[in-house]
């Protein structure tokens, strides 16, 4: 072989070995800016779902609160009809208390 072909072989090589090398260098830059995107996605749907539940249970104690509220309602309803009953039932006891004590 001649030295004109072994130097033409050999840059060649070294060529495809340069080629080699930078083809590895850009996978890893690639692969390093594909994980930190995947990781920041990871940070944003984290940050998204936290605040979603956040707001669930602020409208979650919202309707609590609301029903709540409701219940009080109903129950001062219920306790000033019981007492309207039951100031009327004590007229009636006081009557027929009166007038057992006049027939005695």
């Amino acid at each position: 072989m001649s030295l004109q072909a072994i130097k033409t072989i050999r840059e060649v090589e070294e060529t495809a070995a340069k080629a080699k090398s930078d083809a590895a260098a850009v996978s890893k830059k690639l692969i390093a800016e594909a994980e930190e995107k995947g990781k920041q996605a990871i940070v944003t749907a984290k940050k998204m779902a936290e605040d979603e539940v956040a707001e669930m249970r602020k409208e979650a104690a919202e309707k609590a609160r609301e029903s709540a509220l409701e219940l009080v309602r109903n129950t001062e309803n219920r306790k000033a009809t019981m007492q309207v009953r039951a100031n009327g039932r004590a007229d009636l006891a006081v009557g027929l208390v009166i007038e057992r004590i006049v027939k005695s």
